[in-house]
């Protein structure tokens, strides 16, 4: 079975899906690791700035605002 990776700035509002691998390193990679942001975590996507940056994502039943740049580092695949 394929999964499909995607970054987690494409996640369409109101979609979920799990984070299967972060592209950080150094101290960006440890922040989204204390956001939660660890293999297999559900992250859905609650809605966009109205500048459309950032964008709010609940996460281990947290709400956190997460800009584009740092969302693109994280893939995930959607959930069906």
């Amino acid at each position: 079975m394929t999964r499909v990776l995607m970054p987690l700035h494409e996640l369409p509002v109101g979609s979920s899906g799990r984070v299967m691998q972060i592209n950080a390193t150094g101290a960006a990679r440890r922040r989204m690791l204390d956001l939660g942001l660890t293999y297999s975590a559900e992250v859905a996507a609650l809605q966009k700035s109205p500048t459309g940056d950032p964008t709010a994502y609940l996460i281990r039943g947290a709400v956190i605002a997460l800009r584009s740049q740092d969302a693109s580092q994280i893939l995930i695949t959607p959930a069906n």
